[in-house]
């Protein structure tokens, strides 16, 4: 069986997780490992109608969704979706679960739509078109109406789900596709996965990534995670490993005595004083980059600026008015339907 996603969940005071693969079956299984001799088997298998590509669990009740060809929840002791809900024809690749307003749920699909549900109405809520797929989303664990979705056109966009015409915040600096997000505990920050082999942190509130993560056999980062404690990003990538990453690169680990603690503190305080002087900003943002990642990077500012230069010699040689400036938060959104 090919496992597409799976999700931990404590259930009747079991530790369990369920998976779901292109088998068009739903297993449960228990974290801890059989006994020697035995073979490992899953505790219950349900056998669904359609292919399932996407797993997500309830925050805090015995219930999770599945995606494939619609969302379905379904209760952990029953065999037969609670619901399904369903807008258009394409095939949803993702499903989120909602960690504060938990009857609500996000889910992207192949046909550019991130779609909005309510777990108490039958029908979706609105959604989203985009210029390019999205491939996830993730919710602010702080903020229950913020999300950002994870797309293929290299960007990443936080939307408030109350005016999904306009993104708050389009987030720039991956030169490939943007394959999974996560948020910290905080809220403040969130960590994404590339198909350009690196993972960046992004505060919410900046366009640009405050630190890229990169090694040398590191292939297509696939999954990536942040801890609970807010110290530790996870991230799986295409050559069947798992790295664990510190959130804060020079932050050092253990335990720290008075005088080094009052030492990172002072630094600390004096990079928040100075940080807008031109030489300390530049330090500051300064990363060491592999090549094929850089040469898109000068490849892409090239072409953007291109297409600025067009769109300002249009502006120039037309009638005055008849060229509409639209904003770089507004360019990539197709439509909003409710």
């Amino acid at each position: 069986m090919k496992v597409l996603y799976e999700e931990y969940v404590l259930a009747f005071a079991e530790l369990l997780f369920f998976t779901v693969g292109d088998d068009k079956t739903v297993k449960q299984w228990k974290m801890d490992g059989p006994s020697y001799g035995e073979d490992e088997e899953p505790l219950h298998t349900i056998l669904g109608k359609t292919v399932y590509t996407g797993i997500d669990h309830h925050w805090k009740e015995a219930i999770f969704a599945t995606c494939g060809q619609q969302v379905d929840i379904w209760d952990e002791q029953r065999t037969n979706p609670i619901c399904s809900m369903t807008w258009g024809f394409d095939s949803i690749s993702s499903v989120k679960f909602n960690p504060i307003e938990t009857f609500l749920l996000g889910s992207c699909a192949s046909d550019r739509n991130i779609v909005l549900y309510d777990m108490r109405q039958a029908t979706p809520l609105k959604k989203v078109i985009l210029d390019m797929r999205t491939n996830t989303i993730g919710w602010n664990p702080m903020e229950a109406f913020i999300f950002t979705a994870a797309n293929e056109d290299y960007n990443l966009y936080t939307f408030d789900m109350r005016a999904l015409d306009t993104p708050v915040m389009v987030h720039m600096d991956h030169v490939s596709a943007v394959l999974d997000v996560d948020y910290s505990p905080t809220g403040k920050e969130f960590v994404s996965a590339s198909f350009d082999k690196s993972i960046r942190i992004f505060p919410v509130d900046k366009s640009r990534s405050r630190e890229v993560y990169h090694t040398k056999r590191m292939q297509h980062v696939i999954c990536v995670k942040w801890t609970s404690d807010s110290k530790y990003i996870m991230c799986g990538s295409d050559e069947m490993n798992i790295r664990l990453w510190k959130a804060n690169a020079s932050e050092k680990l253990g335990v720290l005595t008075s005088r080094e603690k009052a030492a990172t503190d002072y630094n600390q305080r004096l990079k928040e004083k100075f940080q807008h002087h031109p030489h300390i900003k530049r330090i500051s943002r300064h990363r060491h980059l592999p090549k094929s990642i850089y040469s898109q990077i000068q490849e892409q500012r090239i072409m953007k600026e291109a297409r600025r230069r067009k769109e300002l010699n249009r502006i120039k040689h037309s009638k005055p008015g008849s060229v509409r400036i639209v904003s770089e938060k507004k360019k990539h959104i197709v439509a909003v339907v409710k």
